[in-house]
């Protein structure tokens, strides 16, 4: 068991790695232009992803960010069952939380590692 989770974000669209260990996709709608073959995914975590109407509400839009961030935080309250099997992941190796957003550091995956990381 390592010491220390090793916790890494990729976006999908940047071509997977062995050293990714298992990949966790965090969206709840398949991304564009990516088939599943390639796509190297161990597990597809569809309901861990924000609500459809967060995800509407936030539309990447910069400035509701720190809401964003709260609210998505209230409702993975609601998934202590995945984050549970997401800690299990990252006990076990390194685990990546793969995304589709355009934007690195604004994005579901960010508020999930995070999650993760209160329970290190």
């Amino acid at each position: 068991m390592p010491a220390q989770r090793d916790i890494r974000l990729k976006r999908i669209y940047d071509p997977p790695e062995e050293s990714d260990g298992i990949r966790v996709l965090v969206d709840r709608i398949w991304p564009r232009g990516v088939r599943k073959e390639d796509a190297k995914l161990d597990y597809w975590m569809k309901s861990i992803a924000p609500s459809t109407a967060l995800r509407k509400w936030f539309a990447h839009d910069l400035a509701r960010w720190d809401a964003f961030r709260e609210r998505y935080r209230n409702e993975l309250q609601s998934h202590a069952s995945e984050l549970g099997d997401l800690r299990k992941y990252a006990m076990k190796s390194r685990l990546t939380l793969v995304f589709a957003a355009k934007d690195r550091e604004h994005n579901q995956a960010v508020v999930i590692k995070a999650a993760l990381d209160d329970f290190a």
